[in-house]
């Protein structure tokens, strides 16, 4: 097969040869046609070119070229020297050399050893033939044009050394591929390295983020209940300064409480305040000797109310007395008392004195209770410590001993409704009506909020020793905790009266009484005054009682020229100071 080159341009034709090592394409030049020279019957002017001579002797005999005016091309693939070999020759031709790419000097028919085209130009070694040079191919050998040509003898064959490929070259190239792999796994590494140093920056920075946000919300919300609760610098109770709930307007509910001795007799009596306006809880503690007045107007005590008037009577005369609007009544005995402290869990209190066990007969024995900070008083012991009153103590000491144990019972009582509640039913205590165990348990569980939140107070309602309201009790406890003035009397109910003796005698208080009362007033008594004085005084301090003002002078038999308008007790409608001008009736002694 004739493989002609197509793509060059030249006049010269060229036919592929064959493919050297590296799979390239070897091609030859055409020997071009000449007109024939006369009849040869040998065919011995005929044109040899590569291939068997059937007609070869096995004589190597020179053949003269033909002329064709053209160079033959020398063969890359030999590097011996050969005899220039005509295309076009009448004499014995040579031996053709076969195309033997790996040089293995095949022998040719006929006995002679043909040369083998050796690519590489080594000389092969055959039977019956010469060591030495493989002659030069005859024929002219051409490469395309965009091809290198062949090199000329003893000179580097150019384009051969950077196309020498060793194996170790094609492990140097696998190895850059391993090595750009490398490459790309490390720069993968590294992408990922910082991908996450980011991604960790920005969850870092999420993070901070969020806690500014959460303390922001903290922050705002502290001082907003701090603000709520009149708390803040600047602030009073009910909210800021300027705009807070006035104190007789803020709401208040109020449950007096009866503790009764069973054992040891006597009661104890305690005002249980929640101010719902300013969230602050409070016990007041009444004393026994405070005056009060019954239901026919006599003046009477508290502990005297409760015994004969019972929990309806004395909760009316103190509603009288100091102004309040008592939602209930709770009548605690001693025993129900330990039951409430054993439910609770016992007490955690600082107490203010030993207290010897009341059901011990010997001497000498130690304390049920001792006296210290942080004590636990069980239910006996409690009890004990609520009603103890030493020798000689008045019986303030003994109510302030009560009011430690009520306040540390709140702080154990909780502070869920409900459960406040089953503590109460638990109790299985008779109440005495309207109040119910619904209505007790709620009451008691904000009052143990309070008191577990630190805003939780006791205090004591100071009186005189006859048992009249002092000048502080008006200013401090009935005005700041049981809502300052007296309460608005219902619509057709009595005006109070305020009687105090400035006369210097002790039986003007009591015929005043029984005048008041007997005209239709409700008589209060506000105690001696400490010096005697001249002249009579009436006051009030609502207009609308003026009227009412000048009736009770006029009842008394004092001139209305001594009403004006002025200062009253708390809880009084009218105030009157009985002076020296009022005229005490001869049956009274001085």
């Amino acid at each position: 097969m004739n493989d002609r080159y197509d793509g060059y341009a030249g006049g010269d034709q060229y036919e592929l040869v064959g493919y050297d090592e590296f799979g390239q394409p070897v091609y030859r030049q055409v020997p071009q046609q000449q007109p024939p020279q006369g009849y040869d019957p040998y065919g011995a002017a005929q044109p040899q070119g590569y291939g068997y001579d059937p007609y070869a002797t096995g004589r190597q005999q020179p053949v003269q070229p033909y002329d064709t005016g053209q160079q033959p091309p020398v063969s890359p693939y030999d590097t011996g020297q050969q005899p220039p070999v005509s295309s076009y020759d009448t004499g014995q031709q040579p031996p053709v050399h076969s195309y033997d790419p790996y040089g293995t000097g095949a022998s040719a028919s006929g006995g002679t050893t043909s040369a083998a085209y050796d690519p590489y130009g080594q000389a092969a070694n055959t039977a019956g033939a010469s060591t030495g040079q493989q002659p030069r191919v005859a024929e002219q050998t051409a490469y395309i044009p965009h091809q290198a040509g062949p090199a000329e003898d003893g000179e580097p064959r150019a384009g051969r050394a950077d196309r020498d490929y060793r194996t170790e070259q094609f492990a140097f190239v696998e190895e850059q591929e391993a090595d750009s792999e490398d490459v790309i796994d490390w720069l993968k590494f590294t992408e990922n390295r910082t991908e996450r140093r980011e991604e960790a920056r920005r969850r870092a920075r999420s993070r901070v983020v969020a806690l500014v946000v959460v303390l922001a919300l903290v922050a705002v919300g502290g001082v907003g209940y701090l603000w709520y609760a009149g708390k803040l610098p600047g602030t009073s109770s009910g909210g800021k300064t300027g705009t807070a709930t006035p104190v007789g307007a803020q709401n208040r509910d109020v449950l007096v409480v009866h503790l009764h001795n069973t054992k040891g007799g006597g009661t104890s009596t305690a005002l249980l305040v929640d101010n719902t306006t300013t969230k602050q809880g409070t016990t007041v503690l009444l004393p026994n000797s405070l005056a009060l007045t019954d239901d026919s107007g006599s003046t009477t005590t508290l502990a005297k109310s409760v015994d004969d008037d019972g929990s309806s009577g004395t909760q009316d005369a103190l509603d009288t007395v100091l102004g309040t609007n008592i939602q209930g009544t709770w009548r605690l005995d001693t025993p129900y008392l330990s039951n409430l402290v054993e439910l609770v869990g016992n007490i955690d209190i600082t107490t203010n004195s030993d207290v010897p066990d009341p059901d011990s007969k010997k001497k000498g024995e130690p304390p049920l209770v001792k006296k210290g900070a942080d004590q636990t008083l069980s239910g006996k012991m409690a009890v004990a410590y609520a009603t103890y009153r030493a020798s000689g103590e008045a019986q303030n000491a003994q109510l302030e001993r009560f009011g430690q144990v009520m306040q540390g019972v709140l702080r154990k009582l909780s502070s869920d409704k409900q459960a406040a509640t089953t503590t109460v039913q638990t109790l299985a205590q008779i109440l005495d009506p309207p109040l119910t165990d619904q209505d007790l348990g709620a009451f008691l569980a904000k009052l143990a909020d309070l008191a577990k939140g630190g805003d939780y107070k006791t205090a004591l309602l100071p009186v005189q020793q006859d048992g009249t309201l002092s000048e502080s009790a008006s200013s401090s406890v009935i005005k700041d905790v049981l809502g300052g003035t007296a309460k608005s009397p219902d619509a057709g109910a009595a005006v109070r009266v305020g009687i105090k003796n400035a006369t210097g005698s002790k039986s003007a208080t009591e015929q005043a009484r029984v005048v008041v009362v007997n005209g239709g007033y409700t008589f209060l008594d506000s105690g001696t005054a400490t010096a005697a004085q001249s002249v009579s005084e009436i006051t009030y301090t609502d207009a609308a009682k003026k009227n009412d003002a000048v009736e009770v002078a006029k009842t008394l038999g004092l001139p209305t020229s001594s009403v004006k308008k002025g200062k009253v007790t708390s809880n009084a409608d009218v105030s009157v100071v009985l002076g020296q001008d009022y005229k005490v009736s001869s049956g009274s002694t001085g």
